[in-house]
């Protein structure tokens, strides 16, 4: 579905990425690596935000490379960012059919509202609410809602449990879990690297804008640099 060659990329003269590849079918897939190792900017060169400056990225077989974010969103995939970035001073309700903003099928949109109420229960009191207003786990559910309003094929996640407590965290993955079920494949870019691999199928290492490392997510997990890095064993 989703294939990553050899991409680069930088800020300015500041080198993000180098020769960064990755692939992905109907799975969930986890992407780790230390602060500033290139995980957000990976995501960003796949939704189009940022442009790499070399390699290709396909999608569907389709080559988007450089293409504008929302023509990367018409396509099917979807970015849930790091921070939420929702929309503070407008109510939940107007949040989350923004993800819809793009979709010419409005007359299913009703049904996906339901779907993502479904999901979220607590976001249903709360339709006619200030989303600013709304807790740090609450305001996560409304970005995951609101990019699931826009049909993902594909649902890129940068750091969902960031911020949350460790009950919202396991109900958080629960809920992705129920997602990714319905059909939904998954790339995840988590700070949590236990939970990750313990959620994900196979996973992807980034060190210094570079991939070092890649594996079923139960094989990573045995590694022993990894557990020494990132599990804390």
């Amino acid at each position: 579905m989703l294939r990553v060659e050899g991409i680069t990329a930088s800020y300015g003269s500041v080198h993000a990425l180098d020769d960064v590849s990755l692939k992905m079918g109907n799975q969930i897939v986890c992407l780790l690596g230390a602060n500033g190792a290139g995980k957000s900017t990976t995501l960003n060169c796949i939704s189009g935000i940022v442009h790499p400056k070399g390699g290709r990225i396909f999608f569907e077989d389709e080559d988007i490379t450089g293409l504008a974010p929302e023509h990367v969103v018409k396509r099917g995939i979807v970015q849930v960012p790091e921070g939420r970035e929702i929309f503070s001073s407008m109510t939940v309700g107007e949040n989350i059919l923004l993800g819809a903003y793009l979709r010419g099928d409005k007359s299913s949109v009703a049904d996906d509202l339901a779907s993502v109420l479904d999901y979220f229960p607590v976001l249903e009191q709360r339709l006619k609410q200030q989303a600013g207003t709304l807790s740090g786990g609450e305001q996560q559910m409304l970005a995951i809602g609101r990019a699931l309003m826009s049909k993902p094929k594909l649902l890129m996640m940068d750091e969902p449990s960031l911020g949350l407590s460790p009950v919202l965290v396991d109900s958080l993955f629960e809920i992705i879990g129920r997602v990714h079920e319905a059909g939904v494949p998954i790339l995840l870019v988590e700070q949590n690297a236990s939970i990750a691999l313990a959620f994900s199928e196979f996973g992807y290492i980034l060190e210094n804008g570079e991939m070092i490392l890649n594996g079923e997510s139960s094989v990573l997990s045995n590694n022993e640099a990894v557990r020494e890095a990132y599990l804390g064993l």
